[in-house]
Order: structure tokens, then sequence, then C-alpha cells
């Protein structure tokens, strides 16, 4: 499947899931793509494992809480979700070391709470794992007790202009 991006979103230094300049987080890549939804890019590397070539599933987890809780700044920029709940179906191994995707979408969107869906794909295209979510709206500031120290938030260039999943037909 091929999407088109219509914008990125930002990431920040020392998150574990966006964080560019966390050496052991994932540096996931989010866009917002033509369909409402959000698509994160990600690498997982031997020190996201449990088993041998497995990630851990609470860094899958962590994946998906983020990119579902990502996917109401299109709605509402200015909005963060904390997480209140976070179910998960593992259906297939999360292989290391391969290029992944992880989509996330909101499914309502009430004054002071949101819920969600996403996924992880593999490079055929196959989910891997599905989750639902519910957060509560929360602007940053607030979450971080109004002391965010040095962290910011940015938009990393890149030149992507399209996310394609799976195999593409000839």
């Amino acid at each position: 499947m091929k999407y088109d991006i219509l914008d990125r979103q930002y990431v920040s230094h020392h998150c574990f899931v966006c964080g560019t300049k966390n050496v052991a987080g994932l540096q996931a890549k989010f866009y917002h793509v033509s369909d409402a939804e959000i698509i994160g890019i990600f690498t997982g590397r031997a020190d996201h494992a449990s088993y041998p070539h497995r990630m851990h599933g609470g860094v899958i987890a962590a994946l998906l809480d983020e990119t579902i809780g990502r996917a109401i700044l299109l709605y509402e920029p200015d909005v963060f979700g904390v997480t209140v709940e976070l179910n998960l179906q593992y259906k297939k191994p999360v292989p290391l070391g391969v290029e992944l995707a992880v989509k996330g979408r909101i499914e309502t969107n009430r004054s002071r709470m949101f819920t969600g869906s996403g996924e992880i794909l593999l490079p055929s295209g196959e989910t891997a794992v599905t989750a639902t979510a519910k957060y509560m709206k929360m602007p940053l500031e607030k979450i971080a007790d109004g002391d965010m120290g040095n962290e910011k938030l940015y938009y990393e260039e890149d030149d992507r202009k399209q996310v394609v999943i799976g195999e593409e037909e000839k």
C-alpha cells in the first residue's frame, strides 16, 4: 500500500520512541498521510529484543501507544494524550533489523478524552500487532509540570514523499 505524506510530525531529543538523540530509543519518524492516519517508520535493533531476532513486547506497546496518541495532533495540534488504557493483540512476531511501519488513528474525540486504534505492519504488509487505546487530553506544559527543561519539539526534515508498506504491484 502506498501513502502520500501530507506533513511530518515533530520529534524530540529524548523520547524513547521519537527521540533523535536517544541512542537506546527507536528514533521513529512520524508522518500524517493522505487518509487521516499517522504512520511511523522505525527499525528495531538488537537492544530492543526479547527473544533472539524478535522485538520486545513492551517496546511494541510503546510504539503503538505513541502512534495512537499522536493521531490527535491531526485534529487538535496543541493537545497531547496521556494514556489511560492500552490493549494489544500480538498476532505475529515483530522482527528486528528491518524497516517496519506503525499506523494510528482516532476513533472517538470528546472534549476531555479520545480513543484510537493502530497496528504494526510487517514489510509484507501483514499485521503483526493491533492495539486500541484511551487517552486524556492535556497541554504539554501541564504534563511536564511546567518544566520542559531543555527538551524541544522540532520537525526533522527528510526527502520522503511517500510511505510504501508491503509489496507494490508491478
